[in-house]
């Protein structure tokens, strides 16, 4: 009798994995909706200083619960881990937090959708790799987008360049994020949630001084803050990544990457809810950007080249 190799996984593990997913993603949306409350109360260094300070030992724990990491190993990557750390868990939600103080989280989901378009230049520039003709017009797609969102719609602050700081922000975000997935593909391959628990302490330890000298750091004053940040810390922080890594146990990576273009989605249900409205230029642009993402990263549906979660 001969081997027919691994089986594929049965319909109820499907299932369980595309729920894993889509809960991931939706809390990587919170996340927009609630730190922009959170920034309202807190100052940015504060909000991720304490999200990473309290979310690091349950990282460190569900780390080792799940992946028994050889810790030894791990920290001999220490300098990969350090520029991780610079470009993601601070760089990113830094700017990210700074962003919301002046833009609305539904705007900032909608310049945050046109990162894995931007990953895929930095892959060309960075990294040598190719990209299909169908690709390179989705990335032209989702830059009009993004465009139509930063300009409100107007030619004459196109041409003017008189973006909003929250905006400006964003895009440092993004930026900030794609130069942490490039790194990622080049870092030496470490388990998933145990990097991002390394990265936590990391951030940790380097914010400390800065808020102590700064006098801080500022604590929540009122019961919903707390709550915000509680929310941040367990969702967004740890289950997130839980859910995620154990989803690409069952549905390949790459296939799994689909889903993050769902964080806009959710992010626009959840700011609807909200009672917060909607412009026609981000209806538009969002539309394109998500548009011109998926021609994009068409390819994915085809392809095993592992993805990485969002940054939230």
């Amino acid at each position: 009798m001969t081997d027919a190799g691994p089986r594929a996984p049965g319909r109820g593990p499907v299932v369980i994995a595309t729920v894993s997913l889509l809960a991931a993603t939706l809390f990587w949306a919170g996340n927009y909706v609630v730190g922009a409350a959170a920034v309202a109360a807190l100052d940015p260094i504060s909000l991720v200083f304490l999200r990473w300070a309290f979310a690091a030992l349950p990282l460190v724990a569900v780390a080792q619960l799940v992946e028994r990491p050889r810790w030894r190993e791990v920290l001999r990557a220490w300098p990969w881990l350090l520029a991780l750390t610079a470009t993601g868990l601070l760089g990113y939600t830094l700017l990210l937090y700074t962003a919301l103080q002046f833009t609305d989280p539904f705007n900032a989901s909608l310049i945050n959708a046109f990162n894995p378009a931007l990953i895929s230049i930095a892959a060309v520039l960075f990294l040598h790799e190719r990209l299909r003709v169908s690709a390179v017009v989705g990335i032209v797609l989702a830059l009009v987008g993004v465009l139509i969102i930063l300009s409100r719609g107007s030619l004459e602050t196109l041409l003017g360049g008189g973006f909003g700081i929250g905006d400006v922000f964003m895009v440092g975000a993004i930026l900030a994020w794609t130069a942490y997935t490039v790194l990622g593909r080049r870092a030496p391959r470490l388990p998933a949630i145990t990097s991002t628990a390394v990265q936590a302490v990391i951030a940790t330890v380097v914010l400390a001084p800065v808020v102590l000298l700064t006098g801080g750091p500022a604590l929540p004053s009122a019961p919903e803050t707390w709550w915000a940040l509680a929310f941040i810390v367990v969702f967004p922080s740890v289950l997130s990544y839980l859910l995620w890594n154990r989803a690409l146990a069952v549905i390949p990576p790459a296939r799994a990457g689909v889903f993050l273009n769902l964080i806009t989605v959710f992010t626009a249900v959840l700011t609807l809810l909200a009672g917060q409205p909607f412009t026609a230029a981000q209806v538009i642009g969002g539309v394109i950007v998500l548009g011109g993402v998926a021609l994009a990263n068409a390819q994915a549906f085809r392809t095993r080249r592992p993805v990485g979660p969002p940054g939230g």
